[in-house]
């Protein structure tokens, strides 16, 4: 009987795109596995960053606001969600590998820290200036999950995690599409929940990029995704056309003056780097106070490295709740 996977590896050779990554080409894992009978590797790949505890642990870090306690703004895990939706819908209109996208999009953000960006900005002050999430994200998946034994995820869904922001380019289409659905996700549910914080009013946005891209949130993504189709159909590579992205860009840019440095959403970042810098150097006094996963790396990885994964593993209310129990008196009851 022929296995399920085989068909699924047979509809990537009949129906993808020439420019598609085809599963069967992986360069593999770290540690070789025997093969599924029912899913391709990237399935594989997806499911496994699915089931992981960092994963779950994205639906208390920060997006924008900091641990907010109204449920309908974004988590770094509802990002997570938005962005994976948003590149299975462009592979899927450019024929390429859905799977790759999905996995490579699901784990883009699983090394992130507490606090969103500040706690990134706080590990590069305690720990080191060259540390970014997307780099944690590859040894959460590689040395860190599954109890240090890592995920053992292929090469191409790592690259794409790896390279998913800032100058770095996937080697793989499938790779490229994550890091421009990652920056579709933000612009666009970023501008949607400063307006539902009240940092924002749609008035502020500049009348000529709503005029581009749209008035509406759904509007905007529609045009952005289908700029991103339309310039990289029969293609061997991935981009927006040139207003479009241009645009994109413009937007983004407004949003880094207006919501990401200087607004009410960030009042409190200087504390969150404190609060995660103090928690960096009582852990680097105390080492044996970490859990064994962390306190156990020590000899291979050095103490610092050790501390940097605790606190960057660490949700915004448990990163609260940790530094009031080392910080904090109590009150006396009696």
């Amino acid at each position: 009987m022929e296995r399920i996977c085989d068909i699924f590896l047979q509809r990537e050779e009949q129906f993808l795109s020439p420019y598609a990554f085809l599963t069967k080409n992986t360069k593999g894992r770290l540690t070789p596995v025997a093969p599924s009978d029912s899913r391709t590797e990237f399935q594989r790949d997806r499911d496994r960053i699915l089931h992981c505890k960092s994963f779950r642990r994205l639906m208390h870090k920060t997006q924008v606001f900091f641990s907010p306690t109204d449920e309908h703004y974004r988590t770094r895990m509802t990002h997570t969600l938005e962005v994976t939706q948003v590149a299975r819908i462009i592979a899927r209109a450019l024929r390429l590998n859905e799977d790759l996208c999905e996995a490579a999009a699901l784990g883009h953000d699983l090394g992130h820290t507490p606090f969103g960006h500040a706690g990134e900005t706080a590990m590069q002050r305690c720990f080191d200036p060259d540390f970014t999430h997307y780099k944690q994200s590859l040894r959460v998946v590689d040395f860190l999950e599954n109890d240090g034994e890592g995920l053992n995820l292929t090469y191409e869904v790592r690259d794409g995690i790896l390279n998913h922001t800032g100058d770095c380019m996937a080697s793989t289409l499938e790779g490229v599409i994550v890091k421009y659905a990652d920056r579709i996700a933000y612009i666009n549910h970023d501008i949607d929940d400063a307006v539902r914080g009240g940092i924002l009013t749609p008035e502020k946005i500049p009348a000529e990029l709503i005029r581009i891209l749209g008035t509406t949130h759904s509007e905007r993504i529609n045009t952005m995704v289908t700029s991103v189709i339309e310039a990289s159909r029969d293609q061997n590579k991935i981009e927006m056309t040139p207003e479009i992205g241009e645009a994109t860009m413009a937007l983004r840019d407004f949003l880094k003056k207006n919501v990401y440095t200087d607004s009410l959403a960030k009042a409190d970042e200087d504390k969150a780097q404190d609060l995660l810098i103090r928690l960096y150097e009582y852990f680097c006094e105390n080492p044996e106070k970490m859990p064994s996963l962390y306190y156990g790396n020590i000899e291979r990885d050095g103490l610092g490295r050790c501390v940097c994964d605790f606190i960057s593993g660490m949700t915004d209310r448990y990163a609260i709740a940790t530094y009031e129990a080392i910080f904090i008196p109590r009150v006396w009851k009696g």
